[in-house]
């Protein structure tokens, strides 16, 4: 047990692992939670010379023995199934850590990736691989990021073959939304992606959406008062996912009144390479228009926002984001991956890796997020 109350977590910590920051940490449970989240050998918090007993060591063997039997009692998911997509028809969205993951895969693999949509997202390499500079310059910062440096980084990634020539993003489609009551990411931040890609590429078409009153959710069609559910989801009655595949794809395009394909459920797993975890949940989801089973269609990537993952709000933004009503009147295929919450490494969110948790490379093609999803393109026949 850990004793007396000196023990003082820092703000920092405090929001990693989602508790409010004037959380009295009175209570074992609240204690081990936050020193599960710390590395090894942290005493953050803590006044010079005090120390404090850790969980021992039996304790989380036991914790995760447990956790490792429940999902040793269920069957796995199938694969992918095989399908004829047009490799000139890839787009990719997302929404908070969501939209800066989208980011990184359309840099990555811009020779491939044709369209994008960031929503209430910042700029490729915001981060620079440190959690802390995540969250204190690259959501609500005073100042604006400095596009500079980072317009140098992609360059050199570029050179190098780290991320793909930048003419690839010649010719490509990015819509970028930031709503004006949004309270987690300020509008600078979003903004400086729109300049980010300008200053890549003359020829990309950049359009900045930042005068909707959208906070920071996911907007769906249906009337209401526009507040976030525990699903990240909103009832605003403006159909963003109608306006991303419009953006992207076709102004005129038309949804159907329901969606009528299929929504499967895969094995993630199979398409992780060996030495680099992408810590991603077991199951994740793809939708299949009726007509994509036996024609050529194209194929959209949703990236899901922190605390969005399946394993927290089961198939809720999968199924009604409203991606699939417009994916039928598209013909387009949608990938739903899915990212797991861990403690080590420091993700209880479950968010995309946009700092650094799966490795220095994460924002590269050699990161291990964007080596499984080219496993998966090439699964359903995109080469990358």
């Amino acid at each position: 047990r850990y004793r007396g109350s000196a023990f003082r977590p820092s703000v920092l910590q405090l929001r990693l692992i989602g508790l409010p920051i004037n959380t009295p940490l009175d209570n074992a449970l609240s204690r081990v939670r936050l020193r599960l989240a710390l590395p090894a050998g942290a005493d953050a918090g803590t006044t010079p010379g005090q120390s404090h007993r850790r969980p021992r060591p039996l304790a989380r063997l036991l914790v995760v023995a447990a956790l490792l039997s429940l999902g040793a009692c269920s069957e796995p998911d199938p694969p992918l199934p095989q399908l004829q997509l047009d490799g000139a028809r890839v787009s990719v969205s997302g929404i908070s850590s969501g939209a800066y993951m989208a980011h990184q895969v359309h840099l990555a693999f811009s020779s491939t990736i044709h369209a994008a949509a960031l929503v209430a997202g910042g700029p490729y390499g915001c981060a620079r691989g440190d959690l802390q500079l995540a969250l204190s310059s690259c959501m609500r910062p005073e100042q604006a990021p400095d596009i500079a440096p980072l317009v140098a980084t992609a360059r050199t990634r570029a050179a190098e073959g780290r991320v793909d020539a930048l003419d690839g993003l010649d010719g490509d489609r990015v819509w970028i939304l930031h709503g004006r009551r949004d309270e987690v990411v300020a509008a600078s931040v979003t903004a400086a992606s729109a300049d980010l890609y300008r200053a890549l590429s003359p020829r990309v078409r950049v359009t900045l959406d930042d005068t909707r009153e959208l906070g920071h959710v996911f907007a769906t069609a249906d009337a209401g008062d526009c507040s976030a559910d525990d699903a990240h989801l909103a009832a605003c009655g403006f159909d963003l996912a109608g306006e991303i595949f419009r953006q992207l794809l076709d102004p005129a395009l038309q949804p159907v009144a329901t969606a009528q394909g299929e929504l499967l459920a895969f094995d993630q797993r199979p398409y992780a390479e060996d030495g680099h975890d992408p810590l991603l949940a077991e199951r994740g989801y793809l939708y299949v228009p009726p007509q994509c089973r036996d024609q050529s269609c194209g194929l959209h990537v949703a990236f899901h926002g922190c605390e969005m993952q399946a394993d927290r709000i089961g198939t809720r933004f999968v199924a009604e984001a409203g991606y699939n009503r417009w994916a039928d009147g598209a013909g387009v295929v949608v990938l739903y991956p899915q990212v797991r919450s861990s403690l080590m490494p420091l993700n209880p969110k479950a968010c995309w890796d946009w700092w650094g948790y799966t490795g220095r490379d994460y924002d590269t093609r050699d990161g291990a997020q964007l080596r499984w999803l080219k496993r998966v393109l090439a699964q359903l026949g995109v080469a990358v």
